[in-house]
């Protein structure tokens, strides 16, 4: 089994749009290490990340974080170890359009 270590996705998604950071391709495996949000806007604001399983629609059950407080101009790690099979997928949401995401880890094929 291949391990590819890697940055697996970045998004700046805009104002509440549930976006698609990252989805497990066919016939691999992932473990996010890590996920950063950064808010590069000097007012506080408000993200969301789930894990949709195979896809799925949204649904309550599936949020890491919901509407997590971020302060101005500052970064929040979320230090994981979440293990994905192929399909999933990572979304993420911001209240404001300045909002970056970035997942790392390693997929495993």
């Amino acid at each position: 089994m291949a391990q590819a270590h890697k940055v697996l996705g970045q998004s700046n998604p805009a104002a509440t749009t549930l976006t698609t950071l990252y989805t497990v391709p066919a016939a691999t495996q992932a473990v996010v290490s890590t996920v950063t949000v950064c808010n590069t806007a000097s007012s506080a604001t408000t993200y969301r990340v789930a894990v949709r399983v195979a896809g799925a629609s949204i649904a309550t059950s599936q949020y890491l974080a919901y509407d997590a407080a971020l302060p101005a101009n500052d970064t929040a790690t979320l230090t994981l170890g979440v293990t994905l099979a192929a399909t999933d997928v990572i979304s993420v949401y911001a209240a404001s359009a300045n909002v970056a995401f970035a997942a790392f880890g390693v997929e495993i094929t």
